[in-house]
């Protein structure tokens, strides 16, 4: 069951108002923007942070607003499904872990259900991974390699950000040049992190060092028999342990959560969005609503 969470309202030295949550000792300020669109500058929510932030803030940035802002997105109606494309989309993905797999590995009731749900064009996504990322990725049921189909438009999905690490180095250097605040940026996947015995895994090609990432269909199952610890960091403006940043980022996850406009599915864009599952989600729909593409997280012992 999700959580609702209060807001309470504050306001920095200067004077501007903000609002935000209490989630595990921490307080979350959110950042609120339009939709970001493919190959849009994100100075604009950057102006926002530098409003709000303070030294020894964490910013927590969602991936797909900056992979679509670097203009990642690939239109999978330029793809024709193969063979093994139908096998992977039908017979493995759809029956073998809807039905079968899914079920043994005890996966979540949502991620079965949309497995038994997949629609026709499911098989030009798996086109798309094969061809991208290969057979290792390819192989895991659903959300393969981090590509985001519940945040682009029309029939064109998001890759991973590039270069994740620097972007966030980035990031933190504008603000510093901005407000002179020493802010730790973090970029995070909702895909999962697990963890078995000492050790951090996950399926995602990419995370922060420490995890060990690019695992695939091999990562995601051995995942389900270890522990899920949730999001995973893919990139931070400074050296980070795991736990910190698998702290702070299902701090921020669980935030993204609660909100009534949460798109974690292209099904739940969808109803978010009141369009018909057959139709495909535009530019304008997406801009419609507000979007929270990071939020600001301070520990709630600090002086405001």
């Amino acid at each position: 069951m999700t959580t609702k969470y209060t807001y309470k309202n504050s306001q920095t030295a200067d004077g501007k108002e903000y609002k935000y949550v209490e989630i595990r000792g921490y307080h979350v300020i959110p950042i609120e923007t339009h939709y970001i669109k493919p190959n849009e500058s994100i100075d604009f929510m950057i102006d926002k942070v530098c409003e709000l932030c303070e030294d020894g803030d964490y910013l927590v940035i969602a991936e797909t607003p900056i992979s679509v802002s670097q203009g990642r997105l690939v239109d999978e109606a330029d793809y024709t499904p193969s063979l093994k494309a139908k096998f992977l989309a039908t017979f493995w993905s759809k029956y073998l872990w809807g039905y079968i797999l899914g079920p043994a590995l005890g996966i979540k009731e949502r991620t079965i259900k949309n497995l038994r749900r997949l629609p026709e064009e499911s098989k030009r996504h798996k086109e798309v991974i094969l061809d991208l990322y290969g057979w290792k990725h390819a192989l895991k049921p659903a959300s393969e390699a981090g590509v985001d189909l519940s945040n682009s438009p029309g029939t064109y999905v998001s890759l991973l950000p590039e270069d994740p690490e620097k972007v966030a180095k980035e990031i933190n250097s504008r603000i510093n040049e901005k407000k002179s605040r020493d802010v730790t940026v973090l970029i995070i996947d909702t895909d999962a992190t697990y963890k078995r015995g000492d050790r951090y895994f996950t399926g995602l090609p990419i995370a922060i060092p420490g995890i060990e990432s690019n695992k695939g269909v091999f990562g995601y199952t051995l995942g389900q028999l270890s522990e899920n610890v949730g999001s995973t960091p893919l990139g931070c403006s400074r050296e980070i342990t795991v736990e910190e940043g698998i702290e702070i980022a299902n701090v921020a996850e669980d935030y993204q959560k609660s909100l009534s406009t949460a798109m974690a599915t292209i099904h739940s864009v969808k109803e978010v969005l009141n369009e018909d599952n057959t139709s495909e989600v535009s530019v304008e729909a997406l801009d419609s609503i507000t979007h929270t593409p990071a939020v600001l997280i301070r520990k709630t012992d600090k002086k405001y």
